[in-house]
């Protein structure tokens, strides 16, 4: 068993007995402290005596400009509290204020400015957010005594553990799908089905899933201007148009110039069907009946075999 597939243990503590008060994330083992807030917990988070100390912390919340997206800020401080208190002073979109500091104060500025560097750094090549941070920190204020970058490395890891769980997977790597445009498209989605939408006016689609996303490969083509008005897709469709994921190809259609991860089967049928759609019943794999609620059904009996 390598290190990677170790099982963790993470604490969540409610700190006022709510699931929607501020909230507390630790590691067994790990000495980050990391606290969770939303607008109305912002002045318990920045009351907590941790705050004082130094950290980094993330402000995130809708993309204004994106429907659909996340926009964030990373910034780093000698003293949270105060310098999050003036970011979020700062900026409208954020709905979340993630802090993080250590329980022993053994982090330095040096430390955090690096973990900054880096989270930014990582966010920018996952591209699941988008960054309010004008620019990224110089290259020199990443530099440690080798032992030190090797400690904020591992400190690292277990942010890229913790952010997911409570709320944001902005450091996730894109799947090879989606990344991997360079290489054809049936090497770099061997293994996984295939599934597809035939319409009968001609549009045709075709997806993959891959680790847990949903991801509509580029080639498919969409319908556009069905007159449909139950469309709860409608705003990201839109947005899939500026930024140059879909564009026309013919009438009533568009096309998928680049492959596109959905967040879920029936967020991608709807789009594709430019209707509110069922996804489980809509995608078939290719060249088959069954749907995908059926390979869906057949991986949990499965797995309840297995067990």
């Amino acid at each position: 068993m390598t290190p990677e597939t170790f099982g963790r243990t993470i604490q969540l503590f409610l700190v006022d007995g709510t699931p929607t008060g501020l909230r507390k994330a630790t590691i067994h083992g790990w000495t980050g402290l990391t606290f969770v807030a939303t607008g109305t917990t912002f002045a318990a988070l920045t009351a907590r005596p941790e705050l004082d100390r130094t950290g980094i912390y993330i402000l995130s919340g809708p993309d204004p400009e994106a429907v659909g997206g996340t926009r964030a800020y990373i910034g780093s401080a000698n003293s949270v509290r105060e310098r999050i208190k003036q970011s979020a002073q700062q900026r409208e979109f954020w709905e979340t204020a993630i802090a993080v500091t250590t329980s022993d104060d053994d982090l330095s500025k040096g430390h955090v400015e690096y973990l900054e560097a880096r989270l930014i750094e990582l966010a920018h090549a996952a591209n699941r957010v988008t960054l309010d941070n004008g620019t990224a920190p110089a290259g020199n204020r990443r530099r440690l005594p080798e032992a030190d970058q090797a400690n904020m490395e591992q400190f690292l890891a277990n942010l890229k553990i913790i952010l997911p769980v409570v709320g944001l997977d902005m450091l996730k790597p894109q799947p090879r799908a989606v990344t991997q445009t360079a290489t054809p498209v049936a090497q770099r989605t061997s293994g996984e089905i295939t599934f597809e939408i035939r319409h009968k006016s001609g549009v045709h689609a075709e997806a993959v899933e891959e680790e847990g996303e949903f991801i509509v490969l580029e080639g498919s083509q969409a319908l556009k201007d069905t007159g449909y008005v139950q469309q709860s897709y409608g705003a990201l469709k839109d947005n899939l148009v500026k930024q140059g994921v879909l564009q026309a190809s013919a009438e009533g259609r568009y096309t998928f110039v680049k492959p596109y991860s959905f967040s879920s089967p029936s967020a991608a049928a709807a789009v594709v069907l430019d209707r509110n759609s069922n996804g489980l019943s809509e995608w078939k794999v290719k060249g088959e009946k069954r749907t995908y609620n059926d390979v869906k059904q057949a991986r949990i009996a499965a797995d309840g075999v297995s067990a």
